[in-house]
C-alpha cells in the first residue's frame, strides 16, 4: 500500500498516515480495530506536531480496511476529549454478516478476486472460527428471529435500488435457526465486525462520508445500504459508483 498512500499524499496535498495494524490469525480479532483506534486517537492528539489541522482529519480504508474505518468512526462519536473527525472514506467496505444473498452477492459470487465463498471464509478466519459452518451461514441459520426483525430495518434487498437488481436477483428462502450456530458466531454481530448493525444513535452522529462501490463486487450492496442509513440520518454522503469496477480496483 505504500505506493497508493504516496499517491494519495501527492495528489491531495495532505499528510497520509498508514496504520501497520497487527494481523490475524496471529493477533486475534479485535486487535486490528484496537490498533487502528489507538493510532487514530494518538494522531488526533498530536496532529499539530505533523503540521496537521486537527479539525481536518479524515480516516480512510478499503475492503476490510473500510470495515475498520467505519468502526473507528463509530467508536469516536461520543468522545468529548478529541476533535471531531472531518470525514470518513469507505472504499468497497465489508459492513455486515446478516445477509450473504443480497443482489450483489448473487450477481457477483464468482467474480474474482473476492468470490462470495472467499468473503465469508476470510471473515471466519479473522474470527478464528471453523469454516464448516459456511453453508449454514449462507442460508441465514445463524440469526435468531428477534434479531432478524431488528436488522431487517437496515439490511434488506428491499432497500437496494431496482437498477441494481436487473442483472438478476432471487429472494432467498428462510431456513431454521440454529441456537448453537448463533452462540458460536455472536462476535459477527458486533458493530466492530459489522458496522452496518450499529444503533441509530451512533449512526446519527457520524461524520460526512465518501463511499465507493463497484458494480462487479459482492460488497457493492453493503456500501449502498450504509449510504442509505447515513442519508436517512441526514449525514452527507458523496457516492462514487464504478460501473465497470470490481473488488480491489484501487
Amino acid at each position: 500500500y505504500e505506493r497508493t498512500c504516496r499517491y494519495f499524499a501527492r495528489k491531495s496535498n495532505s499528510v497520509v498516515v498508514s496504520v501497520g495494524y497487527r494481523l490475524a490469525p496471529k493477533h486475534p480479532y479485535p486487535t486490528q480495530f484496537e490498533d487502528c483506534l489507538t493510532a487514530t486517537i494518538h494522531f488526533m492528539r498530536t496532529a499539530q506536531d505533523y503540521g496537521v489541522d486537527p479539525s481536518r482529519i479524515i480516516i480512510c480504508g478499503d475492503s476490510s480496511g473500510g470495515t475498520l474505518t467505519a468502526a473507528v468512526a463509530q467508536a469516536l462519536v461520543n468522545r468529548r476529549d478529541l476533535p471531531k473527525l472531518r470525514a470518513q472514506i469507505l472504499i468497497y467496505p465489508f459492513l455486515q454478516c446478516v445477509d450473504f444473498n443480497l443482489p450483489s452477492y448473487q450477481q457477483n459470487e464468482g467474480v474474482p478476486i473476492l468470490l462470495k465463498e472467499r468473503t465469508l471464509a476470510l471473515g471466519l478466519k479473522y474470527l478464528n472460527k471453523d469454516l464448516s459452518v459456511m453453508e449454514a451461514i449462507f442460508k441465514g441459520c445463524h440469526i435468531p428471529e428477534d434479531l432478524q426483525l431488528k436488522y431487517q430495518k437496515w439490511v434488506s434487498p428491499d432497500y437496494i435500488p431496482h437498477e441494481f437488481k436487473t442483472r438478476g436477483y432471487k429472494p432467498s428462502t428462510t431456513h431454521p435457526f440454529s441456537e448453537e450456530l448463533y452462540t458460536l458466531l455472536k462476535p459477527m454481530f458486533d458493530p466492530i465486525f459489522s458496522p452496518l448493525l450499529a444503533e441509530d444513535s451512533v449512526i446519527a452522529r457520524l461524520p460526512e462520508a465518501f463511499i465507493l462501490t463497484c458494480e462487479y463486487d459482492v460488497l457493492r450492496d453493503d456500501g449502498l445500504l450504509y449510504k442509505k442509513r447515513l442519508e436517512d440520518h441526514g449525514i452527507k454522503v458523496t457516492w462514487c459508483h464504478l460501473q465497470e469496477g470490481f473488488h480491489g480496483t484501487v
